[in-house]
């Protein structure tokens, strides 16, 4: 098989899906986290950023959380901006969770082939 052939081609699920939730706990904000723990449990490369209301999510005690996402294999991000805005701490976060600034969440926009979701 030609090497040149198979550059460029990648595997499914290699392309990041970078899922934005900034809504608060209800029916809309359940389905996304769901969405997320199924894109990652099917294999796909997920990043699930959560924003202004979105990061009550990522507090461990929270009933409607992005636990089962985390679990499943996405990779849960926090924006600190929105963070420190609610008076949450990083001890208050699940384990998993990691606190990004808007500087990194601007370059997993501008990734080549990011499939962007924001709720």
């Amino acid at each position: 098989m030609n090497e040149e052939a198979g550059q460029g081609v990648r595997p499914p699920g290699a392309t990041p899906h970078l899922l934005i939730e900034s809504q608060g706990p209800g029916a809309g904000g359940a389905g996304f986290l769901r969405d997320a723990r199924d894109l990652a449990r099917l294999g796909h490369r997920v990043q699930l950023l959560l924003i202004q209301e979105g990061v009550g999510a990522a507090v461990g005690a929270a009933p409607w959380s992005a636990r089962e996402a985390a679990a499943a294999g996405a990779e849960v991000l926090v924006d600190d901006f929105s963070l420190t805005q609610r008076g949450l701490c990083a001890a208050q976060l699940l384990p998993t969770a990691r606190i990004v600034d808007m500087a990194e969440v601007s370059a997993r926009l501008l990734e080549p082939d990011v499939r962007v979701v924001w709720h």
